[in-house]
């Protein structure tokens, strides 16, 4: 065979080569979003246990990079018996809960007691759900033992009842990551983490603001995206919405360092142009959007997940405000409770998306691969 034409042969295997193996890039869905919903005025979306996204389209999710094999080949396996005996199913809802104020006597609607919230973390940790960060979940990073349920703790507004330091430099012990910490050493396995939606109060801090937000992440905490000043963005034109969420970006990299990776809407109000908050050159840029409230997300790797509005579930109990009798944590902790069967199970591997074969279809299609099923 000639020089040349053996060049050219070369070449074409490693091109076969490297098309087979390298990873692709992250996978996508077209998704659709939650209903809109704010903080002060939340609007019901659907009945309790059979609520699912509204239809809107979305853009692409960044994800778990699909393996190899699932790539070149883009079909769903067996899974192991660990799996199936683990009644894995992670295509299933996920609890986004919502809090804000967390007090000894509450004064605002949204306010939730000590008390209140210690319960809510027990019935969590007896129940067998592990908290993972917002970040962690809109990128498909859901690492927990197999039968856990992956649950995402989200605080608003960054207020002093949430974070804190004493003069020793510990956070104190009623703030909610005081309790959160406590309850994590009282039950091995339930992992103290929380992501933080900070506007410009920065949690009160007063001076200790750069070693306030060091502390948090350095300790395992995430910080997010919740506007400068807590505007309503439906109500802001594209440069006001992009100086909202700029100038708290800019502002927690000035003490951070970083940027962070996810937003929360403001009384869960989208501005006129999702891509007006989604992402701006050179001053943000978000992997995941989060709204106001009222019923579980979808998994990440579900076809229809849509990462622009990630449906969250407020923190309270079965009262009439609000219809909180369905909508609200308690309510649907017990639903999820009651229909196991729904509710995100993880097989154990993070590298896998196991799942019974009557929720084949939800499947992200890039994510067949990387599939399951029993």
């Amino acid at each position: 065979m000639p020089l040349l034409h053996k060049i050219a042969a070369a070449v074409v295997v490693v091109a076969v080569a490297l098309g087979l193996w390298l990873p692709d890039e992250r996978p996508g869905a077209p998704s659709a979003g939650a209903a809109r919903a704010g903080d002060r005025e939340p609007v019901p979306v659907g009945p309790a246990g059979k609520a699912r996204p509204g239809e809107r389209p979305g853009a692409s999710q960044p994800g778990p990079r699909p393996t190899a094999a699932a790539s070149a080949v883009g079909t769903v396996g067996p899974a192991t018996p660990a799996a199936a005996a683990a009644s894995a199913n992670e295509l299933g809802q996920v609890p986004v809960l919502m809090y804000h104020r967390i007090v000894a006597k509450p004064t605002l609607t949204l306010d939730r007691t000590i008390k209140e919230f210690r319960e809510e973390l027990v019935r969590l940790a007896t129940g067998g759900y592990v908290p993972i960060t917002a970040g962690e979940f809109v990128s498909g990073r859901i690492n927990v033992p197999a039968g856990k349920h992956p649950v995402v703790l989200t605080f608003d507004d960054s207020t002093p009842e949430q974070f804190a330091l004493d003069p020793q430099g510990r956070p104190k012990p009623d703030t909610a990551v005081g309790i959160l910490q406590d309850v994590a050493r009282q039950y091995p396995g339930f992992r103290p983490t929380a992501t933080f939606y900070l506007n410009k109060e920065l949690f009160g801090l007063a001076g200790q603001e750069a070693a306030g937000l060091r502390w948090l992440q350095q300790n395992g905490f995430e910080l997010g995206n919740h506007t400068l000043t807590h505007k309503d963005l439906s109500q802001l034109s594209k440069k006001d919405v992009q100086k909202e969420i700029g100038d708290i970006e800019a502002k927690i990299v000035s003490l951070t360092g970083r940027n962070t990776t996810t937003l929360a809407y403001p009384f869960g109000s989208e501005p006129d142009k999702r891509s007006w908050a989604e992402k701006k050159d050179g001053s943000y840029s978000f992997q995941g959007v989060f709204l106001a409230g009222w019923k579980p997300s979808e998994s990440p790797y579900a076809e229809d997940f849509d990462r622009l509005a990630i449906a969250r579930v407020r923190s309270e109990g079965k009262i009439k405000e609000n219809d909180c009798t369905r909508f609200c944590s308690t309510a649907w902790l017990e639903e999820l409770e009651k229909n196991p069967a729904t509710r995100y199970t993880s097989d154990g591997d993070p590298n896998t998306i196991t799942f019974p074969r009557s929720e084949e279809d939800r499947l992200a299609k890039r994510l067949r691969g990387n599939g399951r099923i029993y």
